[in-house]
């Protein structure tokens, strides 16, 4: 099934949740709409169980440009004081924890620029795939202003402090390939091969043990936050839930019977 907004291309068809950024002449900069849609499609995707995987893309030659500050200040009026503290939690720091809690793998699909916003989607994903060519990019030191969307906290984890910096104090350019070396993402590749590449992994997930990958998901996030006491709780919380799915069956049967197993995602 096929919904096409004005900016976002939302498609289900095979276990997969498709969202596609739909503003190429833009670079896709998101408004404040779009991310509205992202986060309802994303938080209510788990509703739908015949959904085993997210995937993130962009129309055109680049994934996205950011937000877009234009539109988000057309009016030309100074809000209140206080306005970006008061929408942030339900626009950009609501999108970007909706990615990494559902407990279902998102894949992020980049060419051409993954900027501010742009860049913590996809950093956010549990799979990024970017063509070598690509670029990762936070503007925001560059425009006189801070962060915002979980960059200061998505970029020390993958890449540690000292990189974070270069990337963040002096808004250095990372390429996909540069991305790939440092752990920001999960792969680059030839530009020419970035549809083909996502599709296979796209495909993975999609006939994987979907309540075991999404368990194993948060559990991991979880472990971020914890000492080991309390992340070997989630890991038994987890395990006896996912030990209960007709997929764990299916998976020891399939290893009795020498064979690679069928799962259906319950």
């Amino acid at each position: 099934m096929t919904s096409r907004g004005e900016d976002v291309a939302i498609r289900r068809a095979d276990g997969v949740l498709r969202l596609r950024l739909n503003r190429p002449k833009s670079r896709n900069s998101i408004s404040h709409e779009m991310m509205a849609t992202l986060i309802d499609a994303i938080e209510n995707a788990p509703d739908d169980e015949s959904l085993r995987v997210i995937l993130l893309e962009g129309e055109g030659d680049h994934f996205c440009g950011g937000a877009d500050w234009v539109a988000i200040n057309a009016s030309g009026e100074r809000p209140r004081t206080g306005s970006i503290v008061r929408r942030l939690p339900r626009q950009a720091h609501r999108l970007i924890p909706a990615i990494l809690n559902v407990q279902l793998p998102v894949v992020c699909s980049v060419r051409g620029f993954a900027a501010g916003i742009g860049c913590h989607l996809a950093l956010a994903a549990d799979f990024t795939i970017a063509a070598k060519t690509a670029r990762f990019w936070e503007p925001f030191a560059k425009r006189g202003f801070t962060p915002d969307s979980g960059g200061t906290w998505l970029l020390p984890r993958l890449v540690g402090v000292a990189r974070a910096k270069e990337i963040l104090l002096l808004a250095r350019e990372v390429s996909g390939e540069r991305a790939a070396e440092w752990g920001m993402i999960h792969r680059s590749v030839e530009e020419a091969e970035l549809e083909e590449a996502t599709e296979a992994l796209v495909g993975e997930l999609a006939v994987a043990a979907t309540a075991a990958v999404g368990l194993s998901k948060w559990v991991l996030h979880r472990s971020l936050e914890l000492d080991l006491e309390h992340a070997l709780a989630n890991e038994g919380f987890a395990l006896e839930l996912s030990s209960r799915t007709l997929d764990f069956k299916e998976g020891l049967t399939a290893f009795r019977e020498k064979r690679d197993p069928k799962f259906e995602g319950r």
